[in-house]
């Protein structure tokens, strides 16, 4: 066997590839055999277009098995495949695709000047026919693990994102602990209301599934009755600490309504106490909170067996070493198979990303218990994190300081019940509400949008100069100075 994840993937159906592997709303269910042929001809397809091994591919579609069977044809070339959020407008587009130098675009609509295939939920468009005249490939290419399988952009304080290099070897790595510390079954059902453009829903989700040739059944998105629907036969559900809250807020949602779950996973945000101990309180299940990020995968879980403390994200998954070294809080940092690679065509930030000794800095500050339990305690950025989105506002920021009639502008996130956080910005200058969401629409997705401004005379800065955002956070103590308008999770 190679160091191809996806052989190991198959190698998890092969006792059964009958079974079912794929189940969409209406009842339409993909065996295993059903999706590898799928993704056998999308490989035909792809390799007809030029892409080779180590190639780069950037999909901006829509959640669907055909996405799902594209993520396999890309592992099975041994390309390296660039997930993008279907709501990134055409200028955030722009710089994914200039910046990972791809060979082939694949989205819901062609890109002009650029070589391309369309590829829709309902499985059609130009890959989608083409697929359906091809021959399956069946060959699986030879990849090392340090080789690299996917590019996941994520950004920082600076606001220009940056692509993670995920191997072959740390994919597998992370999947293979999780699969041991969530003791995963070959009859578990997983039910999948998450994205597939980042770690939490492309990688720990269906590498479990396929490692264990379980089932899954597949939502577009998070949607109540949709959910509610599934977990009556679900014995597994990955979410965002706002899937939680949404539950909750059914009030007939109860221990009946998820009789046959035994196990419900939360991250891309913290869960709170509260949210923990209501959750426990009306169902019965305390909620395993685990911690993780697109350069590391999943870093941190509460055990499944023990105690699943509220506000702590438990121990190091396998592999895992963590670290603090400046008193009883200091920023994390951690080491394990289960790391990147480093930022593409950036060695610059790559090595400012570790310390002299290799550890990886997580930019969390965090305290680990003697036990070695891990509890967080913030970020030592401004990152927000809004219904388990990474919102960075530096790149807000710049969008906002384009408009004219803004002076400077300062984003940060407000608590928000429901979505953890929301963004908030303060405006100097005499641009219109108006002219402001015009110009975030234009250039933003719709998660990045604040939800109201603020206009200030002057932004707090230090002696150094430094806005600081921490007094803007206060400002919001007591509630926003405007009304802020309702927000979907999918927005």
């Amino acid at each position: 066997m190679s160091g191809n994840i996806l052989e190991a993937l198959r190698d998890g159906h092969q006792a059964d590839p009958g079974a079912p592997f794929l189940t969409v709303p209406g009842g339409r269910r993909l065996s295993y055999v059903d999706v590898d042929d799928m993704a056998a001809r999308y490989a035909t397809v792809l390799a007809g277009h030029g892409v080779a091994q180590g190639d780069r591919i950037v999909v901006q579609v829509e959640k669907s098995p055909g996405a799902i069977a594209l993520y396999m044809a890309a592992l099975q070339l041994g390309a390296v495949y660039v997930p993008l959020n279907p709501g990134h407008t055409a200028e955030e587009v722009d710089y994914f695709v200039e910046d990972a130098d791809p060979v082939l675009f694949v989205g819901a609509a062609p890109r002009g000047g650029f070589t391309s295939l369309t590829l829709t939920a309902d499985g059609n468009g130009s890959l989608g026919a083409a697929a359906a005249e091809a021959a399956p490939r069946r060959e699986i290419a030879p990849c090392r693990p340090t080789d690299v399988a996917s590019l996941v952009y994520t950004s920082g304080t600076t606001g220009r994102s940056k692509g993670a290099m995920l191997t072959h070897g740390c994919l597998l790595a992370n999947a293979t602990g999780l699969y041991e510390a969530w003791g995963w079954r070959t009859d578990d059902v997983l039910l999948h209301a998450l994205p597939i453009f980042h770690v939490h829903g492309l990688f720990v989700a269906l590498h479990l599934a396929m490692l264990g040739g379980s089932e899954v059944i597949l939502l577009p998105r998070f949607d109540i009755v949709g959910v509610r629907a599934a977990l009556t036969r679900s014995t597994v559900m990955m979410g965002v600490p706002t899937y939680y809250t949404r539950l909750l807020d059914s009030h007939d949602f109860g221990a009946e309504g998820c009789r046959t779950v035994r196990l419900f996973v939360s991250g891309s945000a913290p869960l709170s106490e509260v949210t923990h101990a209501q959750f426990a309180g009306r169902t019965g299940h305390r909620i395993l909170e685990r911690y993780g990020m697109s350069e590391a995968g999943m870093i941190c879980s509460n055990p499944l067996d023990g105690e699943r403390i509220g506000g702590t994200v438990g121990y190091p998954v396998a592999g895992y070493e963590v670290r603090v070294r400046s008193g009883d809080v200091g920023e994390l940092e951690i080491r394990g198979p289960s790391l990147f690679a480093g930022y593409w065509r950036r060695p610059d930030m790559t090595e400012d990303a570790f310390t002299t000794d290799g550890w990886f800095r997580t930019g969390d500050l965090a305290s680990i218990a003697e036990d070695g339990r891990v509890s967080l305690h913030g970020r030592d950025s401004d990152l927000i994190i809004s219904g388990g989105y990474n919102v960075y506002p530096k790149e807000i920021e710049h969008v906002l300081d384009d408009v004219p009639g803004v002076t400077e502008s300062a984003v940060v996130g407000m608590p928000d019940p429901d979505l953890g956080e929301r963004v908030f910005a303060f405006v100097v200058g005499e641009a219109s509400d108006d002219d402001l969401r015009a110009a975030v629409s234009r250039r933003l997705a719709r998660y990045k949008h604040p939800a109201g401004y603020a206009r200030v005379a002057e932004l707090p800065r230090n002696a150094m100069g430094k806005v600081q955002k921490a007094e803007l956070r206060n400002k919001l103590e007591d509630g926003p100075p405007t009304t802020l308008p309702a927000r979907s999770i999918d927005d």
